[in-house]
């Protein structure tokens, strides 16, 4: 996944897939969304973001934990 924020533009773009683009989608307004040939979401492009997302420039990740499985009682 890619994560480009251009300040020139204001335009946060997230990269899911390096798959050609055939459709767009504006989702809500200002919101973008890209799709390859069979519906999977490419990207996300956030126009505005600076008004949209809290901070655009900064990134924070975190990787939930896993789940463990349920316990079955009988």
């Amino acid at each position: 996944m890619k994560i480009i924020y251009d300040q020139e533009t204001d335009t946060l773009t997230l990269i899911f897939s390096e798959a050609t683009i055939e459709e767009s989608d504006e989702d809500k307004p200002g919101v973008i969304l890209d799709y390859d040939s069979t519906g999977n979401l490419v990207s996300m492009e956030i126009l505005e973001a600076s008004k949209r997302v809290m901070k655009p420039s900064a990134i924070e990740y975190h990787v939930a934990p896993e789940a463990k499985p349920a316990t079955v009682q009988g």
